[in-house]
């Protein structure tokens, strides 16, 4: 079975062009928690030890009830592409850069932020953007 991995090395995904924000915000924690809030909780609450596959079926597993620790069900959710982080809320709507590093780790670095300015200036790294929220 064939596997589709998002995870980027050496990566910077900055925010995308048509951000609302200038500066990173939170995703709001409601009862049912959101994809933005999934994220951001996973990222933040430990920086750069999940890859962006990690993330992903993480919060797949999360929001459907399957084990995140399922390795089947992780190769069967793989076997078709998936969306990418530069497809995250966190990128398009929040204001949150993702620095992916050398082994695909994943750390959020916020808009308006001095790592944010030094990140996005890096020539050493890739770099991307999130997606647009609407078509140019």
């Amino acid at each position: 079975m064939a596997s589709h991995s998002t995870n980027y090395v050496s990566t910077f995904i900055e925010v995308s062009e048509d951000c609302p924000v200038d500066h990173a915000e939170e995703p709001p924690a409601g009862e049912k928690p959101t994809i933005a809030a999934l994220h951001h909780r996973l990222i933040a609450e430990e920086p750069y030890t999940r890859t962006s596959d990690d993330v992903i079926f993480e919060t797949h597993a999360l929001r459907t009830g399957l084990d995140p620790h399922d390795t089947t069900a992780r190769e069967a959710f793989f076997s078709k592409g998936q969306p990418c982080l530069r497809s995250s809320p966190l990128g398009k709507r929040y204001g949150w850069g993702i620095a992916h590093d050398a082994e695909g780790r994943v750390a959020l670095v916020p808009r308006g932020s001095e790592e944010y300015a030094l990140l996005a200036a890096d020539p050493a790294i890739t770099h991307t953007k999130a997606m647009r929220s609407r078509r140019a």
